[in-house]
């Protein structure tokens, strides 16, 4: 299976996410602000390597809490 980041709500913080394509792991490559943004939307597309090849795709909700 062949995971990705598909889309990210909103659209600025694409660059903030990244995700590991083997085991599906989203790890952060930026910083976090709660005074700009305090929801994410990642959409996430795993596939797989039959032939045809079969896809699903879930959504991964990220709120900030300020502490």
């Amino acid at each position: 299976v062949v995971y990705e980041i598909d889309t990210v709500v909103p659209p600025s913080a694409s660059d903030v996410f990244s995700i590991n394509a083997n085991t599906g792991e989203i790890r952060l490559t930026g910083t976090l602000d709660f005074e700009a943004v305090t929801l994410y939307d990642l959409h996430v597309k795993a596939k797989d390597k039959g032939t045809p090849p079969l896809s699903s795709h879930c959504n991964v909700e990220l709120e900030v809490l300020d502490v």
